[in-house]
């Protein structure tokens, strides 16, 4: 097994202490009889207790070596995967040496351990070839991850050669791309030592579709004809979602990513805060294969911050232009985002003789950028109870319809008042009676 790590040239940068390293380590020791071979067996034992750990965090089952293998693959991103991610039946030097990686990987997905498990005195690979969850572990936080190994192990266990294998990989890079960007949806951003931006995938991102969302035609009908121009590589526009709390902004945003999600549409949570990294995010995503909504909730500001000019300057006006696989999605509840005062409006200030006029320009220029904007409003009492009566009926509540009303007018009165949010918690404590 050192051997073949030891021929890979682009996928070869393992981590220190990484089960796929360390294993290769053991063989050395077990082909050449070298060091302690109880120390040995003990390490043997660790890598197996990593690879049993893995195997929970991700829903992995059957043979789970080559549920690991898989995970390799399309978690690495070196020149190869970059390229195979963009085009199809690509050709070139770049591909040869992927070729002779990918071969090695083919024989570390069929390695026989029983050598190594003989000079150790050991019989453990079986049963890890035979992995059975104690519960359903494709349920947990890394679904994404889980499907995609499960859909490729499918394929990769029917190839016979080594020509196979690599087909069936690289149409895999094609189809969903490599990486924590390729298994993903969502994403939150974080800073390393060095002030460099990180992305944190989002792994339970709430798997909602617009027609849970109950009304809002209207405007779920112009995100959808915006987001599906995205996705076509058409020209599309930032989008503002403003209007009443509780009335589905958020909720149009998740479902929209996850309808086109398998379109390679994803999505980066910034906080106000972040927006001093944006320059350096957008330079991290513009040359991936991906449509990436960067995307702001609750977005708004008072007067003594200014944040949003840096959003200004990434939105439109900076030197470097927006790359076209970016665009921004933000929701408020105010329309023009920067709180404003009646002496904003006001030409001239008596006491200085300042222009609050320019003062206002500015802080509406913010919002215009958005060239789509959508009003979510609350819906009145009969909408209200049609929210109500359906979402009940989609979640098995059998109660007289005149009743679900009766009980919903009630716990509006108390909870927040009549929207699509006070709807849903109603709903929630009759599930929960």
């Amino acid at each position: 097994m050192h051997k073949l790590l030891s021929d890979m040239v682009l996928f070869g940068e393992l981590p220190e202490y990484s089960l796929l390293k360390e294993l290769g380590n053991i063989s050395v020791c077990c082909e050449n009889g070298e060091g302690d071979m109880d120390i040995v067996r003990k390490n043997f034992f660790v890598q197996v207790k990593k690879l049993l750990e893995m195997a929970v965090k991700y829903g992995f089952e059957g043979d789970i070596w080559h549920s690991y293998i898989i995970y390799l693959l399309i978690m690495d991103e070196n020149p190869f995967t970059r390229v195979c991610e963009k085009k199809r039946d690509v050709e070139g030097s770049i591909v040869e040496f992927g070729k002779e990686d990918i071969t090695v990987f083919k024989k570390l997905y069929d390695y026989d351990f029983s050598d190594m498990e003989r000079t150790l005195g050991v019989n453990t690979m079986a049963r890890v070839k035979n992995f059975k969850p104690a519960w359903d572990e494709s349920a947990m936080y890394h679904k994404n991850i889980c499907e995609k190994v499960k859909a490729l192990k499918v394929v990769l266990d029917k190839a016979e050669s080594d020509e196979d294998f690599f087909k069936c990989v690289t149409d895999f890079y094609t189809a969903f791309g490599f990486g924590e960007f390729g298994l993903n949806r969502a994403f939150r951003i974080t800073t390393k030592a060095d002030d460099s931006v990180k992305f944190l995938p989002i792994n339970n991102m709430e798997r909602v579709m617009l027609d849970d969302l109950i009304g809002y035609e209207i405007q779920k009908k112009k995100l959808v004809e915006n987001t599906k121009a995205f996705v076509d590589g058409k020209k599309a526009n930032n989008v503002l979602l403003y209007g009443d709390s509780g009335t589905g902004k958020s909720t149009s945003i998740k479902a929209i990513v996850n309808e086109f999600y398998g379109d390679g549409l994803r999505m980066i949570e910034v906080y106000k805060h972040q927006f001093k990294y944006l320059s350096q995010l957008i330079a991290q995503i513009k040359d991936r294969n991906y449509k990436f909504i960067i995307y702001m909730d609750d977005l708004s500001f008072e007067d003594f911050e200014t944040e949003y000019k840096f959003l200004k300057a990434v939105i439109e006006g900076g030197v470097e232009t927006k790359p076209d696989n970016v665009l921004i999605y933000a929701t408020s509840n105010r329309r023009h985002l920067v709180k404003e005062t009646w002496k904003d409006r006001d030409d001239v200030e008596m006491d200085n003789g300042l222009h609050h006029s320019d003062t206002m320009q500015e802080k509406l220029s913010l919002a215009y950028r958005f060239g789509v904007t959508i009003n979510y409003q609350r819906p009145g009492q009969k909408e209200f109870f049609k929210i109500v009566v359906e979402l009940a009926r989609r979640n098995g509540i059998d109660m007289p319809e005149d009743e679900i009303c009766a009980e919903a007018n009630k716990w509006e009165l108390s909870h927040g008042g009549i929207s699509g949010r006070t709807a849903e918690q109603f709903v929630t404590h009759l599930m929960g009676i």
